[in-house]
């Protein structure tokens, strides 16, 4: 098992600071060979964690929706992977097991009006310090995905690059994340329907740039991007 020393914080970020032991003959996290075909059920087992995961960071429209998920050590299911590796119709069946047998979850979204206002990475991490406040239950260590997070009140966390491949908890809050995104546009396409929503979820595809192109912004795209047409034209 991996241990580390509590106290050995980054005084800025709070993030965990490992000590490996030994007798594993590492150094840093990057030198442990991770089995890609199954998911850590922790990173360690002395403290209550939780995974967490943002969707839709890189959208030209909607909000940015973040999950956070505690899980019983002993979850398990074969389906469970990054939500970029999962196909729709097993994302929505993670989804309800997720949520029927986490010990605890929350989702939260930030607006489009506040990601233009304070930048969508700033607005990543609110929403996930949104999630993380609406847990039942307080965690007492954060895994992030990503390799960079504001650290929430005075919990300890840790980020891993492509944490949602690699640690149960990340790759559930990444799957009620999509799944609850994709929900919100496809309700939002009903009433921008010539923007397709519904299939392209608000990514900057071909369809969606020259849905832009012919019809313009409406007030859910993100004006902060520089997606306007002309801009658009410009860079494709």
């Amino acid at each position: 098992m991996l241990n580390f020393i509590l106290d050995l914080r980054s005084p800025l970020s709070g993030e965990l600071v490992p000590h490996w032991r030994e007798d594993l003959g590492v150094g840093n996290e990057d030198d442990l060979i991770f089995d890609e075909m199954s998911l850590l059920s922790f990173y360690q087992d002395e403290l209550l964690e939780a995974g967490c995961d943002e969707a839709g960071r890189g959208c030209y429209a909607g909000p940015v929706f973040a999950a956070a998920v505690i899980l019983p050590n002993d979850f398990y299911h074969p389906l469970l992977n990054d939500s970029k590796q999962v196909n729709e119709s097993n994302r929505n069946i993670l989804r309800l097991i997720i949520q029927e047998q986490a010990t605890a979850y929350a989702v939260a979204k930030v607006e489009v009006e506040e990601i233009d206002e304070i930048n969508i990475l700033k607005a990543s991490f609110k929403a996930m310090h949104l999630a993380i406040d609406q847990l039942k239950q307080k965690p007492q260590l954060l895994l992030i995905d990503g390799n960079r997070f504001i650290r929430y009140k005075r919990i300890p966390h840790k980020t891993f690059v492509k944490g949602d491949g690699r640690f149960a908890s990340i790759a559930a809050a990444s799957i009620l994340a999509k799944t609850y995104r994709d929900e919100y546009m496809y309700n939002l396409h009903k009433q921008f329907p010539q923007y397709n929503w519904k299939k392209n979820k608000g990514y900057g595809t071909a369809e969606h740039r020259k849905a832009i192109e012919e019809h313009g912004l409406c007030a859910h795209h993100r004006k902060s991007f520089n997606i306007d047409p002309v801009r658009l034209k410009e860079l494709f």
